[in-house]
């Protein structure tokens, strides 16, 4: 639970860092351009992403991206200090949803990944322990813990059918370039290693390579409650440190594709993701979950010593 709550902190800085992204002049015009085009969504959430198009106009863009940044300044709060939960991660999850569904595309893949956060805070009942919180310690159930596995599963699915797409070397290729033209010179050196790496192999084979792993990641996290500790331990470890490299070769680690201010980027979080899976994967072994007796004011001072 310790271990929870220090990684909800760290989604609470995430937010706290996107917030203060989303102050950059161009966010705004960037917003509105995104939230109008629905040409390549489909109908039903064309359908939709117009209500709410509609909605945010009669309402003012200013005025609609203000209640937006109370939104993300509250939840912000909310995941730094653990007030309002679970509530507040009810919130996180529809807001989270409502940025998808407006945005589509690439920021709008990026929101559906922080909804995903917010589905496994509440899963794992993270929020727990906090100084705002009075909720009972109680071990997450048996079926909450296999849904936050295959929840994160069911993205990287989605991920392995898109890398298992005609032309993935040469998307990969073109990624590289692009990343590289918008990092800073260490990290444009980095990118660039590994650019030479994928070329010495073939950039064919290096997109295979890369689809293989992310294919292993997603059947043994589909398995995982199946899986000995020790196998499970080594997936997730593996799953967090491919993220962490796919974050560390995006242009300027994600915070400004295009030179216009966003959110940290998707595979950040997603690493993030599998920290909270490490955290809690015991718990698949472990005996049924029951509720502490001992009054709050207790549970903290004892969880602070």
């Amino acid at each position: 639970m310790r271990a929870l709550r220090w990684l909800r902190l760290v989604f609470g800085m995430c937010f706290a860092i996107n917030l203060g992204l989303h102050f950059h002049p161009q966010y705004a015009a960037q917003f509105a351009r995104q939230a109008a085009d629905v040409a390549a969504q489909p109908h039903w959430l064309a359908v939709w992403d117009g209500a709410v198009w509609r909605v945010l106009s009669a309402a003012g863009v200013s005025k609609g991206l203000a209640l937006l940044f109370g939104i993300e300044a509250l939840l912000t709060v909310g995941l730094l200090t653990g007030w309002g939960f679970p509530a507040m991660g009810w919130l996180g999850l529809a807001y989270e949803l409502l940025v998808w569904s407006a945005l589509g595309g690439g920021a709008g893949t990026v929101a559906l990944v922080y909804a995903l956060g917010f589905a496994l805070l509440l899963l794992l009942r993270a929020w727990q322990g906090s100084a705002w919180s009075d909720a009972a310690l109680r071990r997450p159930g048996l079926s909450q813990m296999r849904w936050a596995f295959w929840l994160v599963g069911l993205l990287w699915i989605a991920i392995v059918w898109t890398v298992w797409q005609p032309g993935l070397g040469l998307r990969l290729s073109d990624a590289l370039i692009q990343a590289q033209a918008y990092a800073p010179n260490g990290q444009a050196e980095w990118i660039a290693a590994w650019a030479g790496l994928a070329q010495a192999l073939g950039m064919g084979a290096f997109a295979v390579l890369i689809a293989l792993v992310d294919t292993l990641i997603a059947a043994g996290l589909l398995l995982a409650p199946w899986l000995p500790r020790r196998l499970r331990r080594w997936l997730l470890w593996s799953g967090l440190i491919f993220s962490l490299l796919a974050w560390s070769l995006s242009g300027a680690l994600g915070i400004f594709p295009r030179s216009q201010a966003d959110t940290l980027s998707a595979a950040a979080i997603g690493a993030w993701l599998f920290g909270l899976l490490l955290a809690a994967h015991p718990w698949l072994d472990a005996a049924p979950p029951g509720v502490t007796t001992a009054p709050p004011e207790m549970r903290r001072s004892g969880d602070a010593a």
